[in-house]
């Protein structure tokens, strides 16, 4: 079991390590052709950071660990929520863009209700199996498009140099090189993380719904806490929740679609029960940003998230056993 535990962790490197040789050697190829730095950090680098989250629940659906698929998404966007901007409000109070607010914040909220709607057939349609169909998974994506037009044109409406940040360009051959090996490491990385989650699971008799919840959801996170921990140490607080609620968009809309696309997939309504306590995370967020310092998660509601996360996680240990 020790080996199983090492090759998890192992795997977790290798899909966070892929990620940024992908982006790396993806963003070097656009900078040649002249895409913008602009463009590429809304597409190159927004779909990179979110590959190991895609490749782990693409793996777990494809090989049947249905449980596990939804399980690392729903346990992904709690994570996000609770956890991250909770360490986040700790080191810096985090101040919150308008925008954020009246739009990102409510579509985030909406993007559970449209996955509880979808994924509850029986109950809601009268269906005789609960399950993101193909079809599910285009009104996901349709959601997703909608999401990157409005992406797209707050960029455009907004003033600043065209920068997110340094993009180092290689030669050819090394960002193709970088490109090949990047996804060579997703694929290897996600594997590994997925078989060797599964194994330790049963290994522990513990369900396959609470290593997606609690082990693939924060290790496939990892990206995002580092981004937003750092970005709130800088007191760049949009960036730091800008990430965290942007991810969890991403995720139910995007990640859900693909994964519905490539692979129907069944779903448990045990796990009703997250999207319920992902649902109310997201609207006690809401309610932080509209209480005391208007539009500011302080410190006092930053550590309330974090206790809630932790609380959350001791339930669902519990009821495992």
């Amino acid at each position: 079991m020790f080996l199983a535990i090492t090759l998890l962790l192992v795997g977790f490197v290798i899909l966070i390590k892929g990620a940024d040789f992908l982006v790396n050697g993806s963003s070097s190829v656009a900078k040649r052709f002249n895409v913008s730095n602009l463009v590429i950090g809304l597409t190159v680098v927004a779909f990179g950071t979110s590959t190991p989250e895609l490749l782990v629940n693409v793996m777990s659906s494809v090989k049947g660990y249905n449980d596990a698929a939804f399980g690392n998404i729903i346990g992904s966007n709690t994570f996000n929520l609770l956890f991250i901007l909770g360490i986040s409000g700790l080191i810096y109070p985090l101040v919150v863009h308008r925008n954020t607010i009246a739009f990102e914040v409510p579509l985030s909220l909406l993007a559970a209700v449209v996955l509880f709607v979808l994924v509850n057939d029986v109950m809601i349609f009268g269906n005789d199996e609960n399950l993101l169909s193909r079809l599910d998974a285009i009104v996901l994506l349709l959601f997703f498009g909608l999401f990157m037009v409005y992406i797209a044109k707050t960029l455009k409406n907004t003033s600043g140099p065209d920068e997110v940040g340094s993009i180092k360009i290689y030669s050819t051959w090394t960002s193709v090189l970088l490109i090949v090996v990047g996804l060579a490491m997703l694929v290897g990385g996600g594997s590994l993380v997925v078989d060797n989650a599964v194994a330790i699971a049963k290994h522990y008799g513990l369900s396959e719904k609470l290593i997606g919840l609690t082990i693939l959801a924060a290790g496939t996170s990892l990206p995002e806490l580092a981004t937003s921990a750092v970005a709130a140490y800088r007191k760049n607080t949009d960036i730091a929740i800008g990430n965290v609620v942007g991810s969890n968009i991403f995720n139910i809309f995007f990640i859900l679609g693909i994964t519905g696309i490539i692979q129907p997939t069944s779903y448990n309504t045990i796990m009703n029960l997250d999207l319920y306590v992902l649902g109310g995370s997201t609207v006690l967020l809401m309610i932080f940003m509209f209480t005391l310092n208007h539009r500011k998660l302080d410190r006092w509601e930053a550590l309330l998230m974090l206790l809630s996360y932790f609380a959350y996680t001791a339930f669902l240990v519990i009821m495992d056993n």
